[in-house]
């Protein structure tokens, strides 16, 4: 009696895996591909956008585009399994209008054919190109292209490298990775890291959780925040303005503008050349301070709090009545000249 009960459990489980299994192939319906090789005759306006979908740029030859798009279609519970069709009429038919050296890919005015529709897009560019690339959900790849860059993302990570121009890139959920960038990078996830390595100017990144590595090659402002997460700066040159409010800041570099650091805890540790002088305002609740270079002290030290000078100048470009400030409410702060 037990062996009857359990074989009709066996082969109820077994039917309903084989109709879930059917199911699911018969919900990834189609796939289709598409390629186009465009001419051009200078610099190169590209736009690509798709609802979902993965997006890749590199760069080629300096007359043509090469596009490549990869459909994916699903059949929805209420839709009439024309997923094929559609995969059909898009691979025919791609999204891809080119004026000149002016290029949109994605562009899909039949509300029909963008719903349960992935295209994911290659694309092959001169090295003179400027990019604007959007997707509802998909991992964006970028490199070598002369820029500005503008991506975007509603969820997936984003990486650029060898960009010559400034970059602003932005996602929902998802890492954020540039590297080697002559201009300025703007970056913003609300969740996930973010590495801008090699930048020639300014950065500006925040995260709402996740870590921030900023190094860079020139003498552009550095401004970070990050909900929580560990902040790492290199090379800084000029006005620095850096918050968590849950990890631990370490800033390297030196030059006369200001740097304000702030973590509610966490520790922060800065490393400066031994020329650069300092006008020092450290301030923590909880935690110690120390630094391995005499201080000229203005007014008094307590346990909490250092104001004082260190070197024979003060900041030349410091707003007035400003400081350098490293502020905590539970954490250590260290100060290290190094050569």
């Amino acid at each position: 009696m037990i062996t009857s009960s359990l074989s009709k459990e066996s082969k109820y489980l077994m039917a309903l895996a084989a109709t879930c299994l059917a199911f699911s192939t018969a919900a990834l319906a189609a796939e289709g591909h598409f390629k186009r090789t465009l001419h051009v005759t200078g610099p190169v306006q590209l736009s690509v956008q798709t609802g979902a979908g993965t997006i890749a740029v590199r760069t080629g030859g300096d007359s043509v585009v090469e596009v490549e798009g990869t459909i994916r279609a699903w059949n929805g519970l209420l839709s009439n399994g024309d997923a094929e069709k559609r995969v059909r009429y898009l691979a025919s038919h791609p999204p891809v209008e080119q004026h000149g050296n002016v290029i949109e890919i994605g562009k899909i005015t039949e509300s029909s054919m963008r719903h349960n529709i992935s295209i994911s897009y290659e694309l092959v560019v001169p090295a003179n190109t400027q990019l604007s690339s959007k997707t509802g959900s998909g991992d964006q790849t970028v490199d070598g292209i002369s820029g500005p860059l503008e991506a975007e993302t509603g969820s997936g990570d984003i990486k650029g490298s060898n960009i010559g121009g400034n970059v602003q890139a932005k996602t929902g959920s998802g890492e954020i990775v540039m590297e080697n960038v002559k201009e300025g990078v703007r970056a913003s996830t609300g969740s996930g890291d973010i590495r801008a390595t090699g930048v020639g100017g300014s950065v500006r990144a925040s995260t709402g959780s996740g870590s921030v590595t900023v190094q860079q090659t020139g003498a552009g402002d550095t401004r970070v925040n990050t909900g929580s997460g560990n902040i790492v700066l290199k090379n800084t040159q000029g006005l620095v303005h850096a918050k968590t409010a849950s990890g631990s800041i370490t800033a390297e570099g030196g030059g006369k503008s200001p740097w304000y650091l702030e973590s509610v805890s966490g520790n922060v540790s800065v490393r400066v050349p031994p020329n650069v002088c300092l006008d020092l305002h450290a301030h923590t609740v909880s935690g110690s301070k120390s630094t391995n270079r005499p201080l000229t002290l203005q007014g008094t030290i307590s346990k909490r709090e250092i104001t004082g000078k260190a070197g024979k100048i003060v900041v030349a470009k410091s707003p007035p009545g400003k400081k350098n400030s490293w502020r905590m409410d539970s954490g250590n702060i260290h100060i290290d000249w190094v050569a």
